[in-house]
């Protein structure tokens, strides 16, 4: 498939192009850092930024959290989610 974008240098704000599942661990950060976490199935995220700061973020299905945190807790993570970068 051609790809008439190729040539260019993706910026941050540009659309992801990979995604990965997300496993929620509360001792290992993700081994890629996401431009952004898609909610396959509602529920809660506690996620961790470059700081070492927690938040959780209650989201719905479909939502899109455009952050770009180092890790994904295990405790207080009750959504399905995926990683897009």
């Amino acid at each position: 498939m051609a790809d008439t974008f190729a040539s260019f240098q993706p910026g941050l704000s540009d659309i992801a192009t990979r995604h990965f599942a997300v496993t929620p661990s509360d001792s290992t950060d993700l081994a890629i850092k996401p431009r952004a976490i898609f909610c396959k199935v509602a529920g809660d995220v506690a996620i961790r930024d470059e700081g070492g700061t927690d938040i959780t973020y209650t989201l719905t299905q479909g939502q899109i959290l455009p952050f770009r945190g180092v890790r994904i807790l295990l405790t207080g993570t009750t959504a399905t989610l995926v990683g897009w970068y």
